[in-house]
């Protein structure tokens, strides 16, 4: 515990200094939207064992709604990313209801029918722009009295609302509603069993995960001014899968690490290798798999229980 401690107050102090160290204020913030982005899915897939092939419905749909609304008809920013969130949590109410009556692979190419049916609509609607996408959102301003223009006033307001998304999920997974998912992972027969609605906590769970993915969607469209096809694409979906994995599922820092790591490489990469970084990414991800089952934060948690064991 009070390893953990310290660990979390060096990632606070570090993500203060940030850009007074001289880091692209712009790439941290996109760091922060993957991570919640990728932190909302592992509440599903770490705490809940549902697989869902179609996350970025929620992210991109968020991200377009807030864009329009904030760039068409002048909504302010907070309003602007309050409708995107809404619009998330009532596009994970629909398609989780549906979708938590299965398991296993069911779920799973439900979730990926339905995302590709958000996906097709974005593509088709007029207030999306297309495959053009929306550009020059605006970020506005919180209360009238922040301006959010400025990159380092944008990031510091980024990192509050990751940090109180990050600590609501940590709320949530030590709850009573929490244990009862960790006790449908372990056993959802027995949960049954003891009476509980199975189906309630996990819709529960899948509107949760949907409307953090939406919140995470909406401020990345804030942050870079645009929104496009590929924020509601089934790469994307892929991609925060990726992030948990790699991360450690069930394990709170270990989408944050993920996202990092995917994010990083991916714009570091890209310049110099081109395609190639899709490649690199999936031998990082067979490595993962065959000698980190558990995700480079989950090993890593597992060797310390170990020695504090011993």
């Amino acid at each position: 515990m009070r390893a953990r401690t310290v660990v979390y107050v060096c990632l606070a102090i570090l993500a203060l200094v940030a850009p007074i160290l001289g880091l692209y204020p712009v790439f941290l913030m996109k760091l922060l939207c993957y991570s919640m982005f990728a932190c909302a899915f592992n509440l599903l897939l770490g705490y809940t064992k549902m697989l869902s092939f179609g996350h970025a419905a929620y992210f991109g749909s968020s991200a377009y709604v807030t864009g329009w609304l904030v760039a068409v008809h002048g909504w302010g920013t907070i309003e602007g990313i309050l409708a995107g969130v809404a619009v998330a949590m009532l596009l994970g109410l629909v398609i989780g209801a549906i979708a938590v009556r299965r398991q296993g692979i069911y779920f799973a190419m439900i979730t990926l029918a339905l995302a590709q049916l958000v996906y097709f609509v974005c593509l088709q609607a007029q207030f999306t722009g297309g495959e053009n996408g929306l550009q020059g959102i605006p970020r506005g301003s919180v209360l009238g009295m922040i301006d959010l223009g400025r990159d380092a006033t944008m990031y510091y307001f980024v990192l509050a609302v990751f940090a109180a998304a990050y600590f609501l999920i940590h709320r949530i997974v030590h709850s009573p509603f929490g244990q009862v998912l960790k006790a449908i992972r372990a056993n959802e027969p027995r949960a049954i069993s003891l009476g509980y609605e199975v189906n309630r906590y996990k819709l529960a769970a899948f509107v949760l995960s949907a409307s953090i993915s939406g919140l995470a969607g909406s401020l990345k469209a804030l942050v870079l001014g645009f929104v496009t096809l590929s924020d509601v694409s089934q790469g994307t979906s892929g991609e925060v899968i990726l992030m948990t994995l790699l991360g450690g599922t069930g394990t709170f820092l270990g989408p944050v690490v993920g996202a990092n790591i995917v994010v990083t490489l991916q714009e570091y990469l890209s310049d110099l290798v081109g395609a190639w970084v899709s490649v690199i990414l999936g031998v990082i991800f067979v490595v993962c798999v065959t000698l980190f089952r558990r995700g480079f934060v989950g090993e890593i948690q597992r060797r310390f229980s170990r020695r504090a064991e011993i």
